[in-house]
């Protein structure tokens, strides 16, 4: 299994947002940047995920959801009234990814961008890297530990 993190504003889709529905998988789809659509098509089912809160007050990760269904096309793409609506797009050759993921627990407590920048081993990490927007990205198994650590 594999360990990502998504960014999220929590006004759009937040932890609690899960937390509230634990049964149900919620699609995770928007995304319009090459590489985090890239990493999104390599998420599998089971794959563990970190849900960071950015554009907020209280910014850092929140909680851990799982991938329940592996990538497929996102349908907002498609959709002439969707902010995420591509022209571009078709069905025989969308552009864009979505994946479909499941609660499993809220953290205790935050664990903020600063305490991430200032953790050992966590260098490598694009989260902390200076000038990294993603949305989507991978994260060791070793950075997965060293941060729930």
């Amino acid at each position: 299994m594999a360990k990502w993190l998504v960014k999220t504003e929590p006004s759009e889709c937040s932890i609690n947002d899960f937390a509230q529905k634990p049964d149900t998988s919620i699609p995770w789809d928007g995304v319009r940047n090459y590489q985090a659509r890239n990493f999104l098509r390599q998420m599998a089912e089971g794959d563990q995920v970190f849900i960071y809160h950015s554009s907020c007050k209280h910014i850092g990760i929140a909680g851990i959801v799982r991938v329940t269904r592996s990538a497929y096309p996102d349908p907002a793409q498609f959709n002439a009234d969707s902010p995420y609506h591509d022209p571009k797009s078709t069905h025989e050759q969308p552009r864009w990814q979505a994946v479909d993921m499941q609660f499993v627990e809220k953290l205790p407590k935050l664990i903020s961008l600063d305490r991430l920048k200032n953790m050992d081993g966590l260098e490598d990490l694009p989260l902390v890297r200076k000038g990294s927007r993603l949305s989507v990205m991978p994260v060791s198994e070793d950075e997965w530990q060293r941060i729930l650590g």
